[in-house]
């Protein structure tokens, strides 16, 4: 705890001499960030300091940035190489960008509202990838006058809370990720079976390591993951479940309510999210780049 309170500490200083702000959200996770125009190209000095906040804090948020599309794409790029998505569309003219409506692109109806609010929307973006992303800019284009909050959770933290018997037992474990968990419901049987033979299902360790902080990462999600491999069918959905439930925990959680032409940058490597569908028959749209991923590592 020392250690962490000495980062924070250098990292708020260090920020200040450029006269940059960063307000911790939450004890665990979280921090909002003044002091930078996002719609400008940043000086090195400053983006060392946004990435820095990204690692340490793992979800940074920043607050009335109209940036445009070719500025949101640039702020992609501080973090790595941008990449598209197979089923969710994008911007006009943008491949890069993601429009995002609705509840992780699902438009709220009458039709959808109820299905979504009983659903388990926590996950880790695209894990169904061999090398999911490691990065997400979303950015507010249009709010409800209340809700659509997003919330994530502390992956790291939520492993770090777990009886050592529970480590010991998840320690060599893998899971398999699969995009039709998912998306196979939102397109034809068509598209479903095209999406299967160009992204056949994958294994990752339920525990990776990230290979910058080097911190434990409890690495399944309810939305891709479709079993722990080698063990019984019901002896997974068990352990899942357990697992699933970590993540829920509010002590590792920030909750971002949005205000227009907000932004917020996640590490997908160490944290789950949940949209908050609470807002129908309001709309909501909001925009994302995405950093393409690297290999995960156990």
């Amino acid at each position: 705890m020392a250690t962490a309170h000495r980062i924070e500490t250098d990292l708020a200083e260090r920020a200040a001499t450029l006269g940059i702000v960063i307000t911790p959200s939450t004890p665990t996770i979280g921090a909002e960030i003044l002091g930078v125009d996002l719609n400008r190209p940043l000086a090195d000095a400053d983006a060392e300091i946004i990435r820095a906040a990204w690692l340490r804090y793992k979800v940074i948020f920043f607050r009335n940035q109209d940036v445009d599309h070719d500025s949101h794409i640039r702020l992609g790029r501080l973090f790595g190489e941008l990449e598209g998505h197979p089923v969710i569309p994008h911007v006009d003219g943008y491949p890069e960008i993601l429009e995002i409506r609705g509840v992780e692109g699902v438009q709220l109806t009458a039709e959808t509202f109820r299905p979504f609010m009983a659903y388990n929307k926590w996950h880790t973006d695209v894990t169904f990838r061999e090398r999911p992303s490691i990065a997400s800019v979303l950015r507010a284009r249009l709010l409800p006058p209340l809700g659509g909050d997003t919330i994530w959770s502390d992956a790291a933290a939520a492993y770090e809370g777990l009886p050592q018997a529970v480590k010991e037992r998840i320690a060599g474990l893998d899971a398999e990720h699969d995009i039709i968990a998912s998306f196979g419901g939102r397109v034809t049987e068509e598209r479903r079976e095209q999406l299967a033979r160009d992204f056949p299902a994958v294994a990752h360790p339920v525990v990776r390591t990230h290979p910058e902080t080097g911190e434990k990462v409890l690495y399944v999600n309810y939305t891709f993951t479709t079993r722990i491999l080698g063990l019984p069918e019901e002896e997974s959905k068990d352990l899942l479940r357990l697992l699933y439930d970590r993540i829920k925990v509010p002590e590792y959680q920030v909750r971002f309510r949005w205000t227009p032409n907000a932004i917020g940058i996640w590490d997908n490597r160490s944290t789950q999210h949940y949209a908050v569908g609470d807002y129908w028959p309001a709309d909501r749209v909001l925009e994302r780049v995405t950093v393409s991923g690297d290999q995960v590592e156990r």
